[in-house]
């Protein structure tokens, strides 16, 4: 790779942890509108009618062909394997030899030679990486989400939920869709143009009928199958809608957020270093909140503690294998809702706005992210148990909150903990980050979503 590689960037700015947390940059900027009519009815669709979510700016996209693709992912994936094959996907999540996470990505398989992984690109850079090391018969071609590409993007990518989202694909369509399986793909019409979708249930209020699709195709045919879906939706209540209800909604369904790459320290991890340029994704992260600590691992997790144990698999041979075999058993952080106390929480708005130089950090309703990687130190007493990460306010909630990883004995249903809000020393170097003084806010722990 040319330019100033990641190890290289690590070392000119003094170790991995003041490079994230003192990143000049917060959150990824991206194309994707952050809203189109207003939040909260965009956010309420979710649940209520339908809504489409345009993702074909943020995601970058890679494509993996040849004959050793299959090979490749099972060597890098946690998965299991068993079942997969063209027209299937899968969360896929790739660790390190220690097993601990790199990332994780939405993988579509495209063919018997064909796969490509979407998302945020720290797993599926890891995977190039294995791919142009490791002696792989593989080609990669990259589709870099819309901020970063210079020849425009090559795919558009929909997606359609809800309890009216069927009803609308169906008229789009022109008749019946039989319902595929879960994260199976099938094809249909739309504008009269061919569409490959990815059947998913990831929408909506646990236990509500909410199907709903991932739809893409050639970026040409992106204008007319988008201006179809619609038209066809607009009796059914169909809402567009942007950055926020998308983000929000993924935090209430108690998505983390991408964790940090455990890339940035271990010799294991050196030359995957050394290879990445220091202006990819993994270059470019931020880490914002309370949880400071001078040693990068502390941010590191573990599919396990993650919420993800169910997505490994021991059934094949996988970089982390031992690792994770090692770990199974021990005590590890379990991912639960933190609710937010609403005084603390009113207290922490007037005190951003009044205090002066004694202001809170300011919560950005509904969606207070100001780093790539959030990071809040949850505590009890003076103890820290944990970490939260994506926060947010959203109408189906009825209250703020949050999706943390605790230690396995403090996750228990209605415990109550302390979320420290705000950073140290009145906010680190992030240029997005005004000055202000930390805030204890009292929260309740929730482990199922309701």
């Amino acid at each position: 790779m040319a330019g100033e590689s990641l190890e290289a960037k690590i070392a000119r700015l003094g170790g991995p942890v003041r490079m994230l947390r003192h990143a000049p940059h917060g959150p990824f900027k991206s194309k994707y509108p952050l809203v189109h009519s207003n939040w909260q009815e965009e956010q309420e669709a979710i649940s209520k009618t339908a809504v489409l979510f345009d993702q074909s700016h943020h995601m970058t996209d890679v494509r993996f062909r040849g004959p050793d693709v299959t090979r490749l992912l099972t060597d890098t994936g946690t998965n299991s394997f068993a079942t997969y094959g063209p027209g299937k996907a899968k969360h896929l999540v790739v660790c390190t030899e220690g097993g601990l996470m790199v990332g994780t990505t939405v993988l579509f398989g495209l063919g018997k030679e064909e796969a490509s992984l979407v998302g945020p690109a720290g797993a599926a850079n890891w995977v190039q990486f294995q791919a142009e090391t490791g002696g792989y018969n593989v080609e990669v071609l990259r589709d870099e989400r819309t901020e970063d590409n210079v020849t425009g993007r090559r795919l558009y990518r929909y997606e359609i939920g809800g309890p009216e989202a069927w009803n609308i694909l169906e008229k789009v369509n022109g008749g019946a869709l039989p319902f595929p399986k879960f994260f199976t793909m099938t094809e249909l019409t739309i504008a009269g143009r061919r569409v490959q979708g990815l059947f998913h249930t990831v929408i909506g209020k646990p236990g509500s009928d909410s199907k709903g699709m991932e739809i893409f195709g050639p970026a040409e045919d992106g204008p007319a199958v988008l201006d179809a879906l619609l038209t066809a939706g607009a009796e059914f209540g169909l809402v567009r809608a942007g950055g926020i209800a998308y983000y929000t909604g993924a935090t209430e369904t108690g998505y983390p957020a991408q964790p940090l790459p455990a890339i940035y320290t271990s010799e294991r991890t050196k030359a995957f270093r050394e290879w990445l340029p220091g202006d990819w994704y993994e270059g470019k992260l931020s880490i914002g909140g309370s949880y400071a600590s001078e040693n990068v691992e502390d941010y590191y997790v573990s599919p396990y503690d993650f919420g993800y144990g169910h997505l490994v698999r021991f059934d094949h041979d996988f970089i982390g294998r031992e690792a994770l075999e090692r770990d199974v058993d021990r005590p590890h952080r379990k991912k639960v809702w933190l609710i937010w106390n609403d005084d603390d929480v009113v207290d922490t708005y007037r005190s951003s706005l009044f205090d002066g130089e004694n202001r809170a950090k300011s919560l950005e309703t509904p969606l207070p992210r100001y780093a790539r990687v959030p990071a809040d130190a949850v505590m009890i007493g003076d103890r820290r148990v944990g970490m939260s990460t994506m926060a947010a306010y959203t109408v189906n909630f009825g209250c703020w909150f949050s999706v943390a990883l605790l230690d396995e004995a403090e996750a228990r249903d209605g415990a109550e903990v302390t979320l420290l809000w705000g950073e140290e020393d009145g906010g680190t170097g992030k240029r997005n980050v005004e000055y202000h003084r930390q805030r204890p806010i009292r929260c309740t722990v929730r482990t199922e979503r309701r």
